[in-house]
């Protein structure tokens, strides 16, 4: 990997981005990288895509157009242009994408952003194509020197051999010629058979670099002369400033100045030590505004009301008529607020000088970041730099932008650049959740079958709000994600949403999205139809796949892994999870044991996946074991409440994640598939919910309607 620093500053120049180098017309979108950059033609070195810089002494470098938040897409995305570019994988150095919608937007998504477990399964052909076009054009080179045809020639790792005569070029040699071929339209890509890279677990190519402290995270940016700000923002939503008292805090040593706004404070100093010291002892009045009495339960009676309004139809196929009178069952589900609370703390770094702003962050949306910097400074986004960084945990968070815009207006009262912090408890309290969402179930049953199922949807929409070109204004399709499409096969189903905004938060998406809220939903009233029916919940589902052969196959490997069916001590349950989320098929079987304080010790979580061909196993793998202990924190102890407005809890103290010694035993089990993949960083998450709801159910024959886990509630005298 290169130098992170000193390549991205090279990319974000601009001109360096194809300076020196003949720039060719391929790109996502066939939009032409000349056109956009300017850059202009020249001898030395070979960048036939947006993505692919080859340079004369046979360095290649991947300009990548995704972020890096632990998800491992640094190395997936570099296998695929090293397994089509016919190059070892360590010989990929990598440059962050500028920001770009033309060039680098996710090919889902159409804008910049990394998020949705959308990198592999956006770029798989992207990135293939990419690398099978240089290839070609470097075997036309070399075919051209030796003047032979193209079809006797062939590449190995680095270099083009002319497989009669035995004669090699390495790739560096080639670049100057071959950056005078032609793109290839649609070059022929490696078969399966053929992969050196694809399907082999694969060492991350950022991890020496993490282990020796040299790549650098937003928090680690340090442009010359920056000074450190800590902010304070109004504790209620809505609410502003009416007095603040910065006489003490201004009295501590390093403090330079306290900017007081309209709904925030922040106290700028020599460090950020400095800073949180005066920022603490700073006496501000607010007045909390119109949800100054708001409470959590507020929000649950806003949901109930709203769950009774019209709803739009998601996908009906005829279910509604058959839902009522004997034999239909019930049942709601609900899930709270919740904060991502992400490792690397929130930050911005900020230099506003005349006509130019330079912003330093870890952004899941460079462009979207581009365009807040830009919109609060009163600049055009030609007018900004972005220098985006590696992420300590986004999980959702930096897929938002209100960061950035408050560390430029903070910028804006500041000579010089600024590094704006947030504390733990600032961004707990002050964050944009993930909203309650309910849902509202009926089945009908008949001789043990499954005669029609609705599933009704009460919750926001992100995507109104974040990506407005992707709401019809009726339905959200990632607020009926996993719930309009499932790993079943319904005789009859209705699948209606309605749309509720709670008042007092602001909503984002959260990691799992949609899915976590319908997967729970779904797979909790499975095992209690399941149950209704007298059938095993493994038998029910089985009865109820019909043309998802993936599905069936991840639920057995899961099943027989797991031992379903062997026998569990007084206390003890096992509960299944299927879904199909995101193109992957995955199913977990959770083992718990409930004490007799209703005390939930998770045990064992037993998956089997089919995520389509597998890039990098090694990378599944600990993405789904990084997801299910995202998920169990939440399905545990995760739940955001509010009193009078504002947030109650502040830190992991309060609003905790799994720890060390409550950790189950977690065995991941892939399927081989020669699918097109799957997303892979948020089905590990969903998975939890669902699974460890059902194994308490087994366990105690209480199936808990909200998440986190009440204890109170599976107390021994409950159900013993």
């Amino acid at each position: 990997m290169a130098d992170p620093a000193l390549s991205r500053r090279q990319v974000l120049r601009g001109a360096s981005l194809g300076a020196g180098a003949l720039v060719l017309g391929l790109t996502v979108r066939g939009v032409s990288v000349v056109a956009a950059t300017g850059a202009a033609p020249a001898s030395a070195a070979f960048a036939p895509d947006a993505f692919i810089r080859l340079a004369g002494d046979g360095n290649v470098t991947l300009v990548m157009p995704q972020t890096e938040m632990g998800q491992g897409i640094y190395t997936a995305l570099a296998m695929l242009i090293a397994e089509e570019l016919d190059v070892a994988l360590e010989a990929v150095k990598l440059e962050e994408a500028p920001a770009d919608d033309a060039l680098y937007g996710n090919p889902i998504f159409k804008v910049q952003a990394t998020g949705g477990s959308t990198s592999v399964r956006g770029y798989w052909p992207v990135m293939r194509k990419a690398g099978a076009s240089a290839r070609a054009m470097l075997i036309a080179a070399a075919a051209r020197q030796w003047r032979v045809p193209a079809a006797e020639c062939r590449t190995e790792p680095g270099e083009v051999v002319h497989q009669p005569s035995g004669r090699r070029l390495a790739y560096g040699a080639l670049a100057a010629q071959a950056a005078r071929e032609p793109v290839p339209a649609d070059p022929p890509l490696k078969s399966p058979e053929t992969f050196r890279l694809i399907g082999r677990s694969q060492r991350r190519l950022d991890t020496a670099h993490k282990v020796d402290g040299s790549l650098r995270y937003g928090i680690d940016a340090m442009p010359e002369g920056v000074r450190f700000a800590s902010l304070a923002c109004a504790p209620v939503v809505g609410g502003k400033v009416v007095r603040v008292d910065d006489r003490p805090a201004k009295a501590l040593p390093g403090v330079q100045q306290v900017i007081v706004l309209d709904d925030m404070v922040a106290v700028v100093a020599e460090t950020s030590w400095a800073a949180m010291r005066a920022l603490a002892a700073l006496d501000i009045t607010w007045n909390d505004g119109p949800n100054a009495t708001l409470g959590s339960a507020d929000l649950w009676a806003d949901l109930d009301k709203a769950s009774q309004a019209e709803a739009h139809v998601a996908l009906d196929t005829g279910a509604a008529a058959k839902l009522s009178g004997d034999g239909v069952i019930e049942a709601h589900y609900a899930l709270p607020l919740l904060a991502h609370a992400p490792m690397e703390p929130m930050n911005c770094t900020v230099h506003l000088t005349s006509g130019k702003c330079e912003v330093w962050v870890g952004t899941q949306v460079m462009t979207m970041t581009q365009r807040a910097a830009a919109q609060e400074a009163g600049l055009s986004p030609e007018q900004v730099t972005v220098h985006n960084h590696l992420i300590g945990g986004g999980f959702g968070r930096r897929l938002e932008v209100d960061g950035v815009r408050k560390a430029v207006r903070i910028a804006k009262h500041v000579d010089g650049p600024v590094k704006v912090v947030w504390s733990r408890e600032e961004d707990v309290a002050r964050a944009p959740y993930r909203s309650v969402y309910g849902a509202w179930l009926k089945a009908r049953i008949a001789n043990g079958k499954v005669e029609a199922w609705s599933h009704r949807v009460v919750g926001p929409s992100v995507v109104a709000r974040w990506l407005p070109p992707a709401y019809d204004g009726k339905i959200d399709s990632d607020a009926v994600d996993g719930a309009a499409e499932t790993p079943y096969d319904m005789p009859a189903l209705l699948v209606d949403w309605v749309r509720h905004e709670p008042r007092g938060v602001y909503t984002a998406f959260w990691r799992g999205v949609g899915p976590n809220m319908n997967v729970f939903a779904t797979e909790s009233f499975v095992d209690r139809v399941a149950r209704e029916a007298g059938q095993d919940p493994l038998a029910f589902r089985r009865s109820l796949i019909g043309k998802h052969q993936r599905a069936r196959a991840v639920l057995d490997l899961a099943a027989q892994k797991a031992g379903w069916g062997t026998p569990l001590p007084a206390g003890a349950g096992r509960g299944i999870n299927l879904q199909y989320v995101f193109g992957t098929y995955l199913c977990t079987v959770a083992e718990v044991v409930v004490a007799e304080d209703g005390t939930v010790a998770v045990k064992r979580l037993t998956t089997a996946v089919d995520c389509g061909s597998p890039v990098n196993p090694d990378g599944i793998v600990s993405q789904i074991q990084g997801g299910m202990v995202f998920g169990l924190s939440a399905a545990l102890y995760g739940q955001i409440t509010l009193a009078n407005g504002r947030t109650q809890e502040s830190n992991f103290h309060d609003y905790r994640v799994v720890r060390i010694d409550e950790m189950p035993q977690i065995e991941v089990h892939i399927v081989p598939s020669a699918e097109a993949p799957g997303g892979i960083g948020e089905p590990g998450t969903v998975t939890v919910q669902g699974a460890l709801n059902n194994a308490i159910y087994a366990a105690t024959g209480i199936q808990l309607s909200r998440m986190p886990v009440d204890s109170s509630l599976l107390s021994k005298s409950a159900w013993r």
